[in-house]
């Protein structure tokens, strides 16, 4: 464990402008809830999640089965930047990204402040366990799969 007031890690000493690639990439924390399939209403710009994945998401890692080539195999797949993260209103209250953009750290279950890359499945936070395919649901019924438990915040 780190000392803050001794050693502060980089997600406390930097900005998210700052970060090198390296530091950007380890503060994903590999929930998966931005790999979830999204649907916004026409007339009020919400956004609703719905229990459906990319079809590259590993359901199991909640990481990405091709994430080097991802925007080849998912053209819309979104690249996320540090001058997009406040741009981007889907974007879950637990994510670290929009956490730190906001000035609220990082989370206890966060792997980067537990040590362990399955806090954050442990703690509930990710996907693991409830989500299907988009290979496996057609767009006319995705309305059908719109959940409350991916940001029960919003």
């Amino acid at each position: 464990m780190f000392d803050v007031a001794e050693d502060p890690p980089f997600w406390v000493r930097k900005t998210l402008a700052e970060m090198t690639a390296d530091e950007w990439e380890s503060l994903c924390d590999g929930c998966g809830k931005c790999c979830l399939n999204k649907l916004r209403c026409d007339d009020t710009e919400a956004v609703f999640f719905t229990d459906v994945t990319c079809r590259l998401l590993d359901s199991h890692t909640c990481r990405c089965r091709d994430y080097a080539a991802r925007r080849k195999h998912v053209p819309d797949c979104v690249q996320l930047t540090p001058e997009r993260v406040a741009e981007i209103d889907w974007l879950p209250e637990s994510c670290a990204y929009r956490r730190l953009a906001e000035g609220r750290g990082l989370a206890w279950w966060h792997p980067l402040v537990s040590g362990d890359p399955d806090t954050v499945h442990a703690a509930g936070v990710s996907v693991r366990g409830r989500t299907v395919s988009e290979t496996e649901v057609p767009d006319y019924d995705l309305l059908a799969h719109v959940v409350d438990w991916p940001d029960p915040n919003r």
